[in-house]
């Protein structure tokens, strides 16, 4: 998919990274109020779990107060490290022809957008991290994993960003043969909250949820991470998920390569 040797590719996000940091700092506003987005959604959901757990008696389905605590908050550091926008802009792109000038790089256009993504993510990290740590004295989080989960949870989170980037990428091509992506972003969106764990832990969904989760590449997104670093999951249980996200960056790699293709070739056909 790259165009460019090591070369480019370093030199372009170098470049990239320096434009991102520009131009967020010019739009200081507009990163407040997502930061704001990115703390209120899980902390709201928190509190409702929280109030659940306490009106059942101090705990759901293997959770009280401090594993809610734990879960949600961490959960708002794996969203916000993994997510992304691309879906969103998709339309955007190809019906104003903004594709047009990418394909004239030597580098593949998806390069452009992991650029932008980490430069945001490396701005707002510095600033959600202690806002965690306060809400986690706050609310009395309970995180203590043992120390193999916290080494496996480097590479899953990885695999978990990878991932999810390229299959929000592939799904964002489908802009090129939709006029309107509204339904398919709001589709989208809504089955990613609730199948990622958003709203809830996967645990607490009745088990067909949890089979869709998992078979589908859902679960191991943004859930798989999150058991594991709150040490719910075995040994096994991390290799198998490790796997599984391995097999599912491997099919949204061929997949997007082959919309990719047939999605430019539309594109110039119609002269966008």
């Amino acid at each position: 998919m790259n165009r460019g040797g090591p070369a480019h590719l370093v030199d372009f996000y170098r470049a990239r990274t320096a434009t991102g940091f520009a131009i967020m700092f010019q739009y200081r506003v507009t990163m407040l109020i997502w930061m704001i987005g990115l703390v209120l959604e899980p902390l709201m959901y928190l509190v409702v779990w929280t109030t659940v757990a306490g009106s059942q008696g101090g705990s759901v389905g293997g959770y009280d107060a401090g594993g809610f605590a734990a879960y949600f908050l961490v959960l708002m550091i794996v969203n916000q490290l993994t997510f992304t926008w691309v879906v969103d802009g998709a339309e955007w792109k190809v019906r104003e022809g903004h594709f047009s000038p990418l394909l004239l790089r030597p580098i593949h256009p998806i390069h452009n957008d992991v650029g932008e993504n980490v430069t945001y993510k490396a701005l707002t990290l510095v600033v959600l991290l202690p806002i965690a740590a306060l809400l986690g004295v706050a609310f009395d989080a309970r995180l203590s994993p043992p120390g193999w989960a916290v080494a496996a949870f480097v590479p899953a989170l990885v695999l978990a960003y990878l991932a999810r980037f390229v299959i929000d990428w592939t799904v964002s091509l489908l802009a090129f043969w939709v006029t309107r992506m509204s339904a398919i972003n709001q589709t989208y969106a809504v089955v990613t909250v609730f199948l990622t764990g958003q709203i809830a832990p996967l645990d607490l969904f009745p088990a067909p949820v949890r089979v869709a989760a998992s078979v589908l590449p859902f679960r191991w997104l943004v859930s798989f991470p999150v058991e594991l670093l709150l040490g719910r999951l075995t040994p096994r249980e991390t290799l198998v998920g490790l796997g599984m996200q391995a097999l599912w960056l491997g099919l949204g790699l061929l997949l997007l390569r082959v919309m990719w293709r047939s999605g430019v070739r539309r594109y110039g056909a119609v002269g966008a």
